[in-house]
């Protein structure tokens, strides 16, 4: 406190009470002076926010992840405002802190209490001055592995970015593994720089921080055991390649294009516009049908198949030929190769025939099927061919309980009405079609 000491060497008065005025009217000054420093920081404050609102309404736009608005102008605008409050009044304290003790300090009565004050802010800042300068060995450190971390992550998003537009091939390395691989690594070296720096983060050595630490290990590893499991079935199908983005499957009899693969979950749309979400877990779990695979690795392309029944009044040659001349009208059919009928089972009172027709046009297949339909149906009726069948079935009536006798007197009348309704069924040629929907 040299400095106030001088003053008090060059305010000698013999009149205590001269002295005292004195000290009180610098104190009014150091106030006044104060008062107005306060007043142009609320000022420049002022004339900032206005500078920030006319540059923010002029470039500032909304934030936009993926459609979805996070925040717009006005509200990026109005955490901007938060933050220069905030920033204003601790100004203001600042200077309201500063000058207590500068005033305490005129009069001899309280100058110590002005010490202790000033010790409260001088003291800290110290601390937090040595602090820096002692940090700066293992702050440089901490930079040096980042730069290093970083170019290494560069390096193989250079190499992921080739091998995915295929300018760089490795035998038995896909190139869509290369984004996902990528992804994986750049998490796996995250976590080795974090396992790296962490001895070199200031307070890492306390308690407190450890506990900290250990903590939040628990609870992330408690509360996403099912996002984990996600996960891992997310990079297990990823290297399945039972799919990719905009492939035509089926899982779980449902049947849709794939919109996301994400370490997550899949999103399918199906036919009509409906978004179904599975977790990967479930995906791996399920049988997956990829119809798309069935044309590029096929050069025949997907085969689509109805099933169709007609009685044996109907020879086999006809409907084989009309099954294959509704599938050859059929628009995105292939022509060759030709489609073909096979006889799948006989039973009592018909056959089982399956056409089976190629396309390559698997984005196609509802209305694909329902031109075939369209087509057998048309082709039947152009040859006068009834596709319809009667049926015939006996009920007995229930009888609970019943002698001996009677039982096998209803046995018999029983087998009797199933000869009967066999003898019906001969009499009237059956002839039935049903449709197998994919």
């Amino acid at each position: 406190m040299e400095f106030w000491n001088h003053i008090d060497a060059a305010i000698t008065y013999d009149s205590a009470g001269t002295n005292l005025l004195i000290r009180f009217g610098i104190a009014v000054v150091i106030v006044g002076v104060q008062i107005v420093l306060i007043r142009l920081v609320w000022v420049l404050f002022r004339w900032l926010k206005g500078k920030i609102t006319d540059y923010g309404q002029r470039h500032f736009r909304s934030l936009v992840i993926k459609q979805f608005h996070i925040l717009e102008t006005a509200q990026i605008l109005g955490g901007i405002f938060f933050l220069l409050r905030i920033l204003k009044y601790i100004v203001t304290a600042f200077q309201l802190f500063i000058t207590i003790p500068v005033i305490f300090s005129l009069f001899p009565l309280t100058r110590n209490l002005a010490d202790t004050l000033f010790g409260y802010i001088l003291n800290p800042l110290k601390k937090i001055g040595m602090g820096i300068i002692e940090y700066i060995p293992n702050l440089i450190t901490i930079i040096i592995i980042l730069v290093i971390t970083n170019y290494v992550i560069r390096s193989l998003k250079f190499f992921a970015i080739r091998i995915e537009k295929k300018k760089l091939v490795i035998p038995g390395f896909y190139p869509d593994w290369a984004q996902p691989t990528f992804n994986i690594l750049r998490i796996l070296l995250y976590a080795f720089t974090v396992a790296v720096i962490y001895p070199y983060l200031p307070g890492s050595e306390s308690r407190i921080f450890q506990g900290v630490s250990v903590f939040v290990g628990i609870i992330l590893s408690l509360g996403s055991t099912s996002a984990i499991g996600n996960l891992v079935a997310g990079i297990v199908i990823t290297y399945m390649r039972p799919f990719k983005v905009g492939d035509l499957i089926k899982i779980n009899a449902i049947t849709g294009f794939v919109v996301e693969k994400s370490p997550i979950v899949v999103r399918i749309r199906t036919h009509k516009n409906e978004y179904v979400t599975f977790p990967n877990m479930m995906v791996l779990s399920s049988s997956i049908i990829n119809y798309h695979t069935s044309t590029t690795e096929n050069k025949e392309g997907l085969i689509l198949y109805a099933d169709i029944t007609f009685g044996y009044s109907t020879p086999w040659q006809t409907v084989h030929s009309v099954l294959i001349e509704a599938a050859l009208k059929t628009g995105y059919v292939e022509q060759n190769p030709r489609p073909f009928v096979l006889q799948t089972s006989m039973d009592d009172f018909y056959a089982h025939y399956q056409i089976n027709a190629y396309t390559k046009a698997v984005d196609l297949m509802p209305s694909i099927y329902a031109n075939l339909y369209e087509n057998i149906q048309n082709g039947f009726h152009a040859l006068d061919i009834d596709m319809t069948v009667a049926h015939y079935r006996i009920n007995m009536p229930f009888e609970p309980q019943q002698a001996p006798e009677k039982a096998a007197r209803g046995t018999t009348r029983v087998a009797a009405a199933e000869r009967a309704e066999r003898a019906a069924a001969k009499k009237v040629p059956a002839r039935t079609a049903k449709k197998t929907k994919r």
